[in-house]
């Protein structure tokens, strides 16, 4: 797994709105600069993820950028068409969400798991981090789903 003090993956991923727009990004040039709080879910529409992981940042999205943060951003290995459309039935806003659709960022990010027993296959594990010009500077990775408890929004604003 990547640890404090390494540069974040270059790999290519797609951004995604509420509205559906998407746009192809690569993670090196997204996290290159300002300082950036990502967070992990294993998958989109999910109980943990939707009831409360997600939410959570986008209810203190105000808090978590006056600490100096520039973007949030949640990623999934999910599609561009399924973050959008949980970023719409989430009522998204103040975090950026990100398509992960062939697990490429997670497996770079040592974040992958295998969730075939649930009919997942290769998802993400649950966690948060925090990033600053492209170098890992926090990460906490949930010990298994549906765990939410070390990557809370909360727990974030206490890193930072």
């Amino acid at each position: 797994m990547i640890a404090v003090g390494e540069k974040i993956p270059d790999v290519p991923l797609t951004t995604v709105d509420a509205a559906g727009n998407t746009e192809s990004v690569r993670s090196g040039e997204l996290f290159a600069s300002g300082r950036s709080v990502l967070f992990g879910v294993p998958a989109a529409f999910s109980p943990t993820c939707s009831d409360a992981h997600l939410p959570g940042f986008v209810a203190r999205a105000g808090e978590i950028s006056d600490k100096g943060v520039d973007r949030i951003v949640c990623v999934s290995v999910n599609d561009p068409f399924v973050m959008g459309a949980w970023a719409r039935d989430q009522q998204v806003h103040g975090v950026t969400m990100l398509a992960d659709g062939s697990a490429l960022f997670a497996k770079a990010m040592g974040t992958d798991m295998d969730a075939t027993d649930f009919g997942l296959g290769i998802r993400s594990q649950r966690y948060a981090a925090v990033i600053e010009d492209g170098t890992l500077t926090w990460i906490d990775v949930e010990d298994a789903p549906p765990d939410h408890e070390k990557s809370t929004a909360e727990v974030v604003l206490t890193k930072l």
